[in-house]
């Protein structure tokens, strides 16, 4: 194989990591922009879209399709609850707000650990997967061969990116969310409600998460921890794209999807995570709003 087509599919498969990096890191923007909360258990979605499916697939034998609208269903309803009983009643105004963000931190992360230790014992330790949704046989492309659920998976990931686009840009729901991330304090006195806002943030969220799940499955199996690396991943591309931006999401994951695999191609595999943190590390040092992040300026 040729050094050209090895680089040609060295890219296909970091477009591929990078879409679900991107739905990932979304799922952080459309949170924290609505609640100021980053949610640590984002990774979890992807996890419990992946094994749903499966369950829902192989155990009840639904057709495909359904599952995955049921799957996506039942996530987001997950999502609500985890803001209804946990965040929300920690959330609340008339504290000192640096000790809240801690507070949330920390319960985002206790609500991962919880979903991780579930779904061990729902599912157990062992990779499970789900068919390709077409078929297993390679396509060639400019000599080089990828899985056909590649197509799925960049495909639906802008999908998703243009409806989500779309909802935050011309819906009543979507432009209040929006007006949430501006300034919590003025929407709420404009008529805004704030918690519906949060609820609607975290089933967004975990919607989306849940289908990053599903569309990655077929080529990389699930497990009960498999939303972890996920997560921290889908938070560097959060970060790198710009914290709280749905572009900057998706900027964020296509690149570092394209730095690891690239990476580990030219480099070594043995690189391949500590490229996303290295990543994560010279952005905070040399642009820390990100790569379409904007900084604040406060007027006196």
């Amino acid at each position: 194989m040729s050094f050209d087509t090895q680089l040609f599919q060295y890219i296909i498969a970091g477009l591929t990591l990078g879409s679900i990096y991107a739905i990932v890191a979304m799922g952080y923007s459309m949170v924290y922009n609505a609640t100021k909360v980053i949610n640590f258990a984002q990774g979890e979605f992807v996890m419990l879209g992946g094994l749903l499916t499966i369950f829902l697939y192989a155990k009840l034998h639904l057709p495909l399709i359904p599952c995955i609208i049921l799957t996506t269903l039942i996530v987001a309803f997950i999502g609500i609850l985890i803001e209804r009983f946990t965040i929300a009643p920690a959330n609340v105004g008339g504290q000192d707000r640096e000790k809240v963000v801690v507070i949330l931190i920390m319960i985002t992360i206790g609500v991962s650990e919880f979903l991780k230790g579930g779904a061990m014992l729902l599912w157990g330790k062992d990779p499970l997967g789900l068919p390709a949704f077409s078929g297993e046989k390679p396509i060639v492309l400019l000599k080089a061969s990828f899985n056909p659920q590649i197509i799925w998976v960049v495909g639906i990931t802008l999908l998703v990116v243009i409806l989500i686009r779309y909802f935050l840009s011309h819906t009543l729901l979507g432009k209040a969310m929006r007006g949430c991330s501006d300034n919590q304090t003025l929407a709420k006195l404009m008529g805004i409600d704030i918690k519906l806002m949060s609820i609607a943030s975290f089933a967004l969220s975990a919607a989306s998460g849940s289908i990053g799940g599903i569309l990655i499955t077929p080529m990389t199996l699930m497990t009960y921890d498999g939303g972890l690396m996920l997560g921290l991943k889908g938070f560097c591309a959060g970060v790198i794209g710009g914290f709280g931006n749905v572009i900057g999401a998706v900027v964020g994951g296509f690149v570092l999807g394209l730095l690891e695999t690239l990476g580990a191609g030219l480099i070594s595999s043995s690189y391949k995570d500590a490229i996303a943190f290295l990543s994560l590390l010279l952005i905070l040092r040399f642009k820390p709003t990100g790569i379409l992040g904007v900084k604040a300026i406060l007027r006196a």
